[in-house]
């Protein structure tokens, strides 16, 4: 089981893989990494139970594993595990996450 799949999020928090921009041009061109800008595109890796109402009851958030969705500028916390160097993954709150695209 990988590191990343053993974390499951508490509550209405969504656990997202943000996704690279290209390195490269359509004709071949390699960019360095400092040109390349951050996309504000993820894919959720896994979702929490949901929000707690007043009177007990569990509300879902509407995400479910393998939604992509449009992140914030700003905002999220970072997760860093040694195994994970290559991938960035960031923990939201449902309510954080900009929309779902199609």
């Amino acid at each position: 089981m990988s590191a990343i799949k053993r974390i499951i999020p508490l509550l209405d928090r969504v656990l997202v893989e943000r996704i690279k921009a290209e390195s490269k041009t359509a004709s071949g061109i390699l960019i360095p990494e400092r040109a390349v800008e951050k996309l504000n595109e993820g894919v959720v890796v896994s979702v929490g139970p949901g929000n707690v109402s007043k009177e007990g009851k569990t509300i879902p958030t509407g995400l479910t594993s393998g939604d992509r969705v449009l992140l914030p500028s700003y905002g999220g916390s970072p997760i860093t595990l040694e195994s994970l160097k290559d991938k960035e993954y960031l923990l939201y709150r449902a309510e954080e996450i900009l929309a779902k695209l199609e």
